[in-house]
């Protein structure tokens, strides 16, 4: 009998950033959160506050190998897919127009339950191969500006 799928508690910080939405638009993140999580267990995930808040998930930790991200708006949330551009869309859900990157937009929960939510999730899993196949540390990574302005400090 395979193991129930353990649930990855989101961080504290993320929490704390989603505070900051309304509360119907930070559970339907963490909702699909736990749907890509479903999906890649050993995922890890690093979380970028800028303009908006930002979860990429991927394997190696390295961005190249990142296979989507959710990013938070006021009354919505996007499914993004780095390579979406060259993801099969048979459903014709992707949006956007530049070179690499599609999504897809969330409104409600309702939306979250189309079934071809997680097929878009797994071609994009398909899509970075070897990186997939390693498997990840299934860590959760909080990236912050302050960080980010010490790293850009050494580097002067």
């Amino acid at each position: 009998m395979p193991s129930p799928i353990q649930r990855r508690p989101p961080h504290p910080q993320l929490l704390g950033y989603l505070a900051a939405y309304d509360p119907t638009i930070a559970d339907l993140a963490l909702a699909l959160r736990e749907i890509i999580l479903e999906e890649a267990p050993d995922a890890s995930e690093s979380v970028y506050q800028v303009y908006t808040v930002a979860i990429w998930f991927g394997f190696s930790g390295k961005m190249k190998d990142m296979f989507c991200y959710i990013t938070i708006h006021a009354g919505h949330i996007n499914l993004g897919f780095p390579r979406g551009a060259t993801l099969p869309d048979p459903n014709r859900v992707l949006q956007g127009e530049g070179k690499a990157m599609r999504h897809i937009k969330f409104k409600s929960m309702g939306d979250l339950e189309r079934p071809f939510v997680r097929r878009y999730i797994q071609a994009a899993i398909e899509q970075v191969g070897a990186a997939a196949a390693a498997g990840g540390t299934g860590k959760t990574v909080i990236k912050t500006r302050a960080a980010k302005r010490a790293v850009a400090k050494r580097l002067i």
